[in-house]
């Protein structure tokens, strides 16, 4: 089995105003192996953004334990996120906008991040080049970001984020604002690029659709991780598995509650390995 890169137990995100406390995570249980390429879906308010932002070092968990790689994000100092930040995460964002410097070119917004570092330009600059030939865009180096379709925009803007060749790369519905065949581009790019560096890519969408284009799905609902899709490499079949947290506790998906008439109570038959669930 691969190395566990990301590993979350018992994760708690509590955010607190003055009138009210909303519990974004509720004890999160998540691990994601060395180099793969996942993807967290769930409704608006699930956890995923939260969670998401935790992993990029943007927001600090309340309770629980998150690790990814030897960084231990509940415990960090704000100087190590900071260092975090620029040398061991890649961030592309929903908004093509926020991903690129507007009076830049596509060359210079990749090159920029690895100057701010201190890499010598004529360094930079090859680097910057061979990222533009990997998300097929070396013909469109000279071109800003107005120049360029929503898909080359967030083509150019997976460069940017593996600019300083971090070993995690996270992606915030990177193709939400894209037709299909635009996204079938992005995610082809991302798909080559986890193969040909080993990057761990991790992608929050609402689309369930993406099952087809990464190793595993995480569903989401209520702070927590509900159910997992995983794909057979050999056949591709797609199966659908319920997650069992670190306490023993089963989330059973909504669906699934529904057909069974659960309502408050349920009785758990286990035989020869397999579950069964009736309501009472």
């Amino acid at each position: 089995m691969p190395e566990n890169y990301i590993y979350a137990e018992e994760l708690f995100k509590i955010y607190k105003t003055d009138e009210l406390e909303v519990v974004a995570l509720r004890g999160l249980d998540l691990q994601v192996a060395k180099g793969e390429m996942m993807a967290i879906v769930g409704a608006s308010g699930s956890g995923k953004s939260t969670f998401l932002n935790i992993l990029a070092g943007l927001d600090t968990p309340s309770a629980g334990q998150i690790t990814v790689g030897k960084r231990d994000l509940l415990r960090m100092k704000d100087e190590d996120l900071v260092d975090y930040r620029r040398r061991e995460v890649g961030f592309i964002w929903q908004q093509t906008g926020r991903n690129l410097i507007p009076y830049l070119t596509a060359l210079q917004n990749i090159e920029a991040p690895m100057i701010l570092e201190g890499v010598k330009r004529r360094i930079a600059k090859a680097r910057a080049q061979e990222l533009l030939t990997a998300v097929g865009l070396s013909d469109k180096a000279r071109r800003r970001p107005n120049e360029l379709s929503g898909g080359e925009q967030q083509r150019v803007a997976i460069g940017v984020a593996l600019a300083n060749q971090p070993p995690l790369l996270l992606a915030d519905e990177p193709t939400g604002e894209l037709d299909s065949a635009t996204a079938d581009e992005v995610f082809r790019v991302l798909r080559e690029i986890n193969r040909s560096t080993q990057v761990t890519v991790v992608i929050v969408t609402h689309d369930r659709e993406i099952t087809s284009r990464v190793d595993r799905v995480v569903a989401m609902r209520d702070g927590k991780a509900s159910t997992e899709l995983v794909r057979d490499a050999e056949s591709s079949d797609v199966n659908e598995l319920a997650v069992v947290d670190r306490s023993g506790r089963l989330q059973i998906p909504r669906e699934y509650l529904d057909e069974a008439n659960i309502q408050r109570r349920a009785r758990i038959d286990l035989t020869d390995g397999k579950v069964t669930i009736k309501g009472e």
